[in-house]
């Protein structure tokens, strides 16, 4: 070869070699976006592993030695505004329910669910102190509070339908976690569909919880999950391993019944009380909530949502959760962890597997 081939091949190698060092390099900010209003400066949330990483700053200490910042967004839409976060890529990783990101896969957004982060979660159905509203039947033609798009919209659905009742049947009023909980002390709806928050209304004698989901069974719960941009996961593997073993130590830190008490008082500091906290746990191992685990009951849900949200007309084609998960960065977590039999795995209908 000549020296100007020489030269001009020593330029491309150089040019191929940088780019693909640019494109492995580690990124200055890793952003996770959650899908709930956070709570103080700097915000924080509670009631899952993924909030006990953030609280205990498991993620930050993981990445601190690559130089590498992290950043909690929170966003008072709940699921739908982190799917425009996520479609606008200004997030790389996501905490969210699970009907949020079906409706995400639906609308084309490539993502990869990497662990499960509180999950078998209900619902609850609170009215006025004085209603004479005694049961989910009593709701036609009622003013009713529900969050549309986030996971406890399709719980609260498929409530409705077992009760022979539909949105139709009812007055929908859609209001956020915060709106919700107003409307219900001032009498502005005559019901809500909520969470753990109508425990401090209730307290406070300006509510009064009505009915429990789960009492209806794990097909009337909710998952949530933590998830991350395809192509994030594709050019950046190592970190996405160190998200997520920060977040199954979190789970297994947030499922030592040893730690019940310390672990709500570090959840009260999202604004949520401890009694909340305990009535939301109540007569429930904490293992069997905060699980991190892919199992045969969480793939079965995430597809019933996909299915219950086409029926319900919440997206207009079908959604296969098949390809979805990618469970290796967790399998390695486990492994490395020697935490593989540490949670209980369960069956589609929810039933326990035999170890």
């Amino acid at each position: 070869m000549t020296p100007r081939s020489l030269l001009h091949s020593f330029i491309v190698t150089l040019g191929i070699v940088t780019a693909t060092s640019v494109l492995a390099a580690a990124p200055a900010v890793v952003r996770i976006g959650v899908a709930t209003q956070g709570y103080g400066d700097p915000p924080v949330f509670g009631g899952s592993p993924a909030a006990t990483a953030q609280l205990q700053h498991r993620v930050e200490d993981a990445l601190k030695p690559d130089g590498i910042k992290v950043e909690w967004l929170f966003f008072k839409g709940a699921g739908p505004a982190v799917n425009e976060a996520l479609a606008n890529r200004q997030i790389d990783f996501a905490y969210q329910g699970d009907l949020p990101a079906v409706l995400g896969r639906a609308n084309g957004l490539k993502t990869k669910l990497l662990i499960e982060s509180n999950v078998r979660t209900g619902v609850y159905l609170a009215v006025p102190p004085d209603s004479d509203i005694k049961s989910v039947k009593d709701l036609k033609g009622k003013r009713v509070a529900i969050f549309r798009g986030t996971n406890l919209q399709l719980v609260a659905d498929n409530v409705l339908k077992a009760n022979g009742l539909s949105e139709r049947d009812l007055r929908v009023i859609n209001l956020d976690d915060a709106a919700s909980q107003a409307a219900l002390a001032s009498k502005g709806v005559d019901a809500v569909f909520l969470d753990f928050k109508l425990f401090k209304l209730q307290r406070q004698g300006l509510a009064k919880i009505i009915y429990a989901s789960r009492d209806g069974g794990l097909q009337y719960t909710r998952q949530a999950h933590l998830l991350v941009l395809d192509d994030f996961e594709q050019n950046h593997p190592d970190v996405v391993q160190k998200v997520v073993t920060s977040v199954v130590q979190a789970a297994q830190w947030s499922s030592e019944e040893a730690n019940r008490g310390t672990l709500f008082a570090l959840w009260a500091k999202s604004g949520v009380p401890v009694e909340s906290w305990e009535s939301e746990y109540a007569n429930q191992p904490l293992k069997d909530r905060s699980s991190p685990l892919i199992d045969p009951f969480i793939v079965a849900r995430y597809q019933a949502v996909a299915d219950d949200a086409l029926r319900l007309n919440l997206i207009r084609q079908p959604v296969s959760v098949n390809g979805w998960f990618e469970p290796k960065y967790l399998d390695q977590a486990l492994k490395t962890l020697k935490l593989e039999n540490y949670w209980p795995r369960f069956d589609p209908s929810g039933k326990p597997l035999a170890s």
